[in-house]
């Protein structure tokens, strides 16, 4: 029995415009976790969602992201940003080393309102679910400039996301200068 060392950048790697995921351990390895570096490009909101049957774990490495994981006081507005739990619970703004731990049928978040992408390591378990979902959402976003929202939401319904605010990919425009450069 062996077990898995990748060096630094080492996975299978999916790239599109909005997700940069590589597969660190997966079932195919034997991991009844399944492991993922993933970016987080500048805009891209995944919606707030529960999961009936799958924990992950959400861990940043470089960037800040906003994250939430709480059942909010109402679940209102195509916004998760302003949610608060009954508790006094709020979105937190995560820097490098902050973690996100998500039990089944939480709802929970991510967000990247920077002007850079972030990093983090993210699990899921049970796996193989969300290796084939990060593989078919891979296909959605490379079939062309706008995304399908049906497409979407055929591929979570069939991988147990059950969606609450919509997933939204608004890139930061291109900075504009005016005048003679200097």
């Amino acid at each position: 029995m062996s077990g898995l060392i990748l060096p630094p950048g080492q996975g299978r790697r999916l790239t599109t415009r909005a997700q940069d995921v590589t597969f660190k351990a997966t079932a195919a390895d034997g991991s009844g976790t399944s492991i993922f570096e993933v970016v987080v490009p500048p805009g891209f909101d995944v919606g707030a969602h529960t999961h009936g049957r799958f924990q992950e774990f959400f861990y940043v490495l470089e960037g800040t992201l906003e994250l939430f994981a709480f059942e909010p006081v109402g679940r209102s507005g195509e916004s998760w940003r302003d949610w608060v739990s009954e508790a006094g619970d709020r979105v937190v703004h995560a820097g490098a080393g902050s973690s996100m731990f998500v039990p089944s049928g939480c709802p929970h978040a991510f967000r990247n309102s920077s002007d850079e992408p972030a990093r983090m390591l993210f699990q899921s378990s049970p796996s193989p679910d969300h290796e084939r979902y990060f593989e078919e959402i891979c296909e959605i976003f490379a079939a062309g400039q706008a995304v399908d929202p049906d497409a979407v939401q055929r591929l979570r319904d069939r991988y147990d996301v059950q969606q609450i605010t919509p997933l939204r990919y608004e890139p930061h425009p291109e900075p504009t200068y005016s005048g003679s450069p200097s």
